[in-house]
């Protein structure tokens, strides 16, 4: 029997990623308060969640997730919240026609504040200081005042989170997210894109359906189905204490649910299945993503669905691949066979994000966009030769014109980087390569499609 889960039995066990605070009275100091503000999200959203990642698992519908790597106190406004906004709905709708199914849409938004690090410390011409793990954490400027771990950046994280989510519900539930506003907005987008001639004909034909469903009566009012949207919010669980102090006791089900986000994930640098992180997870009731990365072996991979996913629960578990487009072919098909022959039901999405990281020669970290599509190609390859279900992808993306990642219609050259390199993590596709995305994702989805609706070979004697 598993030891009683309460949401601190997480500080029993050992922990990885975590920053080393200072003043251990201020952080406490922090998390009393934090546990008195109000929750950001609530459980009943998060089971909405839950039911709508079920129809992806069940192959009937398909996964959005994306945003930023880290999200920036510096570049916290209202311009740069419904940019992404505008350009995640485009995805949706070109991925929503293209595919033929419902598009199940989760931010990477309102609480992305914290990041692992491949080393606890950072050398810069000699003088050694503490990583930079997020916002939330500590600032990104070389000093070392300034990479002190400050437990009160969690009480603005959280301010930030709430002022974000108010401006996405609004845009979702306002009339904003229309899908007649959508569509003009993609009609820009695919205007402007050197692959215009390639996205018209998707464009017109989405065009023609709703000219038709506005000649059935049918309305994009606020008050309809067409006239709003069902946005969700995520962020990786790392900074356990600010987690705990949201989790909170639901009132209608006597359940915990994490009110920080409506989706958690656990990343690749902190899945030990005896840790904190795998700990905490195990006993909330929100939707769960897991990393998956090279290193993660089969037996691992059921032992930690067993821990987290303990009733099979359709939507539940997301797997989210992050192997690299030269390690998925290799890796993927034996967690997926693994899986499948113990009838775990998750739903398996694909990061082709994080193993396709590379330094260009001008010395910034980047990703080529062959790399990252090659990557979303071999995913959807292992699962057609698996017979399971290509469900979704996982990206990091901005609504700005930035130059961070090499590649795209536009061939944004190491030389661009330069430009417009604004991360102080990791390199996002900007709004156009993210749009380029979802058109080759829709073809992909078709692929897919046609390829569940060809009959059954003909059977001698039958």
């Amino acid at each position: 029997m598993p030891e009683r889960w309460t949401p601190d039995s997480w500080r029993k066990k050992p922990i990885q990623q975590v920053p080393d605070y200072p003043d251990r009275q201020a952080l406490a100091d922090t998390e009393k308060q934090l546990a008195t503000f109000p929750p950001l999200v609530f459980a009943g959203e998060a089971r909405s969640l839950k039911k709508s990642l079920a129809r992806v698992a069940n192959g009937h519908a398909f996964l959005l997730q994306g945003g930023d790597c880290a999200e920036s106190f510096a570049e916290h406004g209202a311009n740069n919240i419904r940019d992404f906004f505008r350009v995640f709905l485009q995805m949706a709708i070109v991925l929503t026609y293209g595919g033929a199914l419902p598009v199940v849409k989760i931010g990477r938004v309102a609480g992305q504040f914290a990041k692992p690090r491949s080393s606890p410390t950072e050398k810069r011409d000699g003088k050694e200081l503490p990583s930079y793990r997020g916002d939330i954490i500590n600032d990104v400027a070389f000093t070392e005042e300034a990479r002190r771990a400050d437990p009160r950046r969690q009480i603005e994280a959280y301010r930030q989170s709430a002022a974000t989510l108010n401006l996405l519900r609004a845009f979702a539930k306002g009339g904003y997210a229309s899908v007649e506003n959508v569509h003009q907005w993609m009609l820009q987008s695919v205007s402007g894109s050197p692959q215009s001639k390639a996205y018209a004909d998707l464009a017109d034909r989405v065009s023609g359906a709703l000219d038709f469903m506005r000649a059935c009566g049918l309305t994009f009012a606020v008050d309809s189905a067409l006239g709003t949207t069902d946005f969700y919010t995520s962020h990786e669980a790392l900074l356990l204490g600010f987690e705990e102090a949201f989790t909170r006791i639901d009132s209608t089900t006597g359940d915990w649910y994490a009110t920080s986000g409506h989706m958690l994930w656990i990343g690749d640098r902190t899945r030990q299945y005896d840790h904190a992180h795998i700990e905490y997870a195990r006993g909330i009731k929100n939707p769960l993503g897991l990393k998956c990365g090279p290193s993660l072996k089969a037996d691992d991979l059921l032992r930690l669905i067993d821990i987290l996913n303990p009733e099979n629960e359709a939507g539940r578990l997301t797997l989210i691949g992050r192997f690299g487009a030269e390690k998925v072919g290799d890796n993927l098909p034996a967690l997926v066979r693994a899986v499948k022959r113990e009838g775990k039901v998750v739903l398996w999405s694909c990061d082709p994000m994080h193993g396709n990281t590379i330094t260009s020669a001008s010395g910034y970290k980047t990703r080529p966009f062959d790399l990252i599509l090659k990557e979303v190609r071999g995913f959807f390859d292992v699962h057609a030769a698996e017979g399971t279900y290509a469900g979704g992808v996982h990206l990091e993306m901005t609504g700005q014109n930035v130059t961070e990642c090499t590649g795209g219609a536009r061939a944004i050259s190491d030389a661009d980087l330069n430009d417009r390199y604004h991360t102080a993590c990791d390199p996002r596709l900007n709004a156009e390569q993210a749009i380029d995305m979802a058109f080759l994702l829709a073809e992909l989805l078709k692929k897919v499609r046609s390829a569940q609706a060809k009959p059954m070979p003909a059977v001698a004697g039958l």
